[in-house]
């Protein structure tokens, strides 16, 4: 019998198939197969290689500094002035020496816990309790790229008020001005272990209210624990004030106010400030994935 015309896959040739009349099979089939899902043959899709953990804190930070940026204004003057505020009620307490390169030292400092910390658990707490934390699952990109960019972004902010804060505070006390240059190591060291701490505790706070609390009460820690002198405090307070991830800073900060700063000893307090970052940037990252797994 003649073959019948219109039908595909056939020569007019009882069993031959398109393929061995030399017709091109469908892409992605093997011949003699059919081509259903879950038959053998089937080639799966290969998926996307996984994002390098540079790039993906650069495409982060960018997107976490554009997102905020109607935010910054206000950040900056709140930050700032709350910071100016309290060097300038200070003033009729310290008149000068240790106490006040304490009190200067803390308040810039104080510019880097109030965003780092505070506002970065509430950011945190906020995207946990808002299922944000699902978008960044989905996306190839590493949990520590997460973290590491929304810190950096958040710290950025502090750049400005950190140094007006620092010039403002050296004017007042009439403190020298030659080597605030340190503020370049000091606002990311700080900022980075500041920011890996409000990140945990945005992150592992169950509700967000209580990482809005968390972050506020560590708020308050690094103004009472930075700004206030080291000397005027019980010994008891001292001990706490040693396990504050900022003291460092505040301390490596406050000693290059003096005419011939001990090098050595600042670089160590710098040294510590780093490693505390690593280890409060290491804890926020594995509190991500705790988050993200729920």
């Amino acid at each position: 019998m003649p073959a019948v015309s219109g039908v595909s896959g056939t020569t007019g040739v009882p069993g031959a198939s398109g393929a061995s009349a030399g017709l091109p099979s469908a892409p992605g089939v093997s011949p003699g197969t059919s081509g259903a899902p879950g038959e053998a043959g089937d080639i799966p899709a290969p998926l996307a290689a996984r994002a390098r953990l540079f790039p993906a804190l650069a495409a982060v930070y960018r997107a976490q500094l554009s997102r905020a940026r109607v935010a910054r204004i206000p950040l900056l003057f709140v930050a700032t002035f709350q910071s100016i505020g309290i060097m300038i009620l200070m003033r009729g307490v310290v008149d000068g020496g240790s106490g006040a390169r304490s009190v200067v030292a803390g308040s810039s400092v104080l510019v880097v816990a109030f965003v780092a910390l505070n506002l970065l658990a509430q950011y945190f707490g906020q995207l946990r309790a808002s299922g944000g934390l699902d978008h960044y699952a989905t996306l190839p990109v590493p949990p520590s790229a997460v973290v590491l960019g929304a810190a950096a972004a958040y710290a950025s902010f502090t750049v400005p008020g950190t140094i007006v804060t620092a010039v403002m505070g050296s004017v007042l006390f009439q403190l020298p001005m030659t080597h605030l240059w340190i503020l370049l190591a000091v606002i990311p060291l700080s900022g980075a272990a500041l920011a890996g701490l409000g990140a945990v505790l945005g992150l592992l706070a169950p509700r967000q209210e209580l990482a809005t609390l968390c972050g506020q009460l560590g708020m308050s820690a690094a103004l009472l624990l930075g700004v206030l002198p080291a000397d005027r405090m019980p010994q008891v307070v001292s001990y706490a004030r040693d396990l504050l991830p900022s003291t460092y800073g505040v301390e490596a900060l406050a000693r290059t106010f003096d005419g011939q700063p001990d090098w050595w000893v600042v670089c160590a307090d710098l040294g510590v400030c780093a490693g505390v970052a690593v280890v409060s940037l290491a804890a926020a990252t594995w509190a991500y994935r705790r988050a993200a797994v729920r």
